[in-house]
């Protein structure tokens, strides 16, 4: 895998659950932002994972959690990317070459400006692109030039997959703190290290799965895992969902109903072993 970045972010495939969770302890000075992009985690990801704790000025000393456990989105497959914006984090698999999943925290559409759901396919790949603003950008920050170029002022960063004809790319930013964010004008933004990555795995052409997964559920080594996103915009029951979802893997016996109960009141975005 050369070329690729560390094991924060590409995984060998062959399981439901990628990557591993660990603990360390806040340095004097550092916030849980720094933290975060360190472990190729969204702020929305290290926030989650340890309530009770100022994300922006921790308590030295403190123990920070580092979420880097991710069950796969049930609408993975090879050759498709996947962008749960229940979780702000994408998926992809490459259909062919080397055997890996690699994952990205991403940031997204804020709210009225929402990343719509929806299927669609890579339509366009661009090194260094340019930003031809949107009018409706633009009335609302007349200051800007109709084309902003490639460089340290383009929202862009340095490289876009463009999905439709009217603006819904994936790209990089100029402003990673946006990352595990819904601060976008709607385009889904990667941190400025991991777009060059997915922009060399991902052939023009390839399907973008959009969808909301506030809850997933894996099986590894015996353990049955769920991972609950805090999601208001997915307008779903939870308990129902996990129901559902347990049904299909033919485990719902296997549950100790304290332990989903509250893993599905806490919302902490890490995998939960739920089993008996």
């Amino acid at each position: 895998m050369g070329g690729l970045p560390g094991e924060a972010s590409v995984f060998p495939t062959g399981g439901a659950v990628v990557g591993r969770s660990s603990h360390r302890t806040a340095q004097p000075g550092e916030s849980l932002l720094e933290v975060a992009r360190a472990h190729d985690l969204g702020f929305n990801e290290i926030a989650a994972a340890n309530p009770g704790i100022d994300p922006f000025v921790p308590a030295a000393g403190a123990p920070v959690t580092i979420p880097g456990e991710h069950v796969v989105p049930a609408a993975l497959m090879p050759g498709r990317i996947v962008v749960n914006l229940s979780e702000l984090r994408l998926y992809f698999v490459p259909a062919s070459g080397p055997s890996l999943v690699a994952t990205f925290p991403v940031g997204t559409g804020s709210e009225g400006k929402e990343t719509p759901p929806g299927s669609y396919r890579v339509t366009e790949k661009r090194a260094n692109p340019p930003w031809h603003v949107p009018l409706s950008i633009r009335r609302e920050q007349p200051r800007l030039p109709a084309v902003v170029p490639p460089g340290p002022d383009n929202p862009l960063g340095s490289h876009a997959l463009r999905l439709t004809s009217d603006g819904l790319m994936i790209h990089g930013t100029n402003r990673p703190w946006g990352v595990g964010r819904a601060v976008s004008h709607g385009c889904i933004r990667l941190y400025p290290e991991d777009i060059p990555v997915l922009f060399r795995l991902v052939p023009l052409g390839a399907p973008v799965a959009i969808v909301r997964e506030p809850v997933k559920v894996a099986v590894l080594e015996g353990r049955l895992l769920i991972e609950v996103h805090r999601d208001d915009g997915a307008q779903v029951d939870y308990a129902a969902e996990a129901t559902r979802l347990l049904l299909a893997r033919d485990a719902l016996a296997r549950v100790d109903v304290a332990r989903l109960f509250r893993a599905l009141a806490e919302k902490r975005g890490v995998p939960v072993d739920i089993g008996r």
